[in-house]
Parts: structure tokens; C-alpha cells; sequence
């Protein structure tokens, strides 16, 4: 185990690898994983890259709309491009689709996050007391 933790510790991190980058797959997820994964990372960072291969497109250009259509997110480049991954089923290359949608908050992004977390608070309140 000291091995790969040494090993993992030693890796050079490359550019290409960014922060505020989610990588988005149509099958591991459901998809409001990804959505508040994108707004937290816009807590974070400002803006957040959501990338996506293939079928997974879809699953992006719909979380990028539900950000927008909540007054959260605005667009501020989207990058379309073809790649090619192996396909170890034939052991030949094959290209995919790529998409690269990259938000921005909005400027009442923060109001907005906090009067969804005094909701969220307020109506865990109120199921507390109904318990009581």
C-alpha cells in the first residue's frame, strides 16, 4: 500500500487536468449528481468545464440547460470536436464526439444558493417538529 501511495504522491499533475473540469458519463451518475456537482464547483472556482464523449452529450448539454433555465449558470464557450479512442472490442480507433461547455455564475448566483439552502433548512425544521 506505501508503494502506491508514494506512487500517487510522485505523479505530475499536468495542465491539461483542471480544477473546475467534470468529465460527465450517461451511465455512472444520475443526473442531478452532475447538476449540483456543477454548482458547487461555481461556488468554488467561478465557472466550472462540463466535457463529455459520445452518448454522455445529451446528459451535459441538459445539465448546462437546467443551470441556465434556474438563473445560475451563463455560457461562456462551448467547443465541439471529434476524438479518436480505441475500441478494444475491434482493437481499432474509432472517433467519438466531444463537446466542452464552459458556464459562469450569474450575478445572483450566491442569492440564489442561499435562498435554496434556507429552504432546504426551513423545511428540515418543519419535518423535525412534525416528528416531535
Amino acid at each position: 500500500m506505501e508503494e502506491v501511495t508514494e506512487g500517487v504522491n510522485n505523479l505530475a499533475i499536468t495542465e491539461t487536468h483542471k480544477k473546475n473540469r467534470i468529465q460527465v458519463s450517461n451511465t455512472k451518475k444520475p443526473l442531478f449528481f452532475y447538476v449540483n456537482l456543477a454548482k458547487r464547483y461555481m461556488q468554488l472556482h467561478n465557472e466550472v468545464e462540463l466535457s463529455a464523449l459520445g452518448m454522455a452529450i445529451a446528459t451535459v448539454v441538459t445539465v448546462a440547460e437546467i443551470l441556465k433555465n434556474n438563473g445560475l449558470a451563463v455560457e461562456k464557450k462551448i467547443t465541439t470536436s471529434t476524438v479518436d479512442v480505441k475500441d478494444d472490442s475491434r482493437n481499432r480507433p474509432m472517433q467519438k464526439a466531444k463537446i466542452e461547455i464552459v458556464l459562469g455564475k450569474t450575478d445572483n448566483f450566491d442569492e440564489l444558493m442561499a435562498a435554496a439552502a434556507e429552504e432546504r433548512e426551513a423545511a428540515a425544521a418543519a419535518e423535525g417538529e412534525e416528528q416531535s
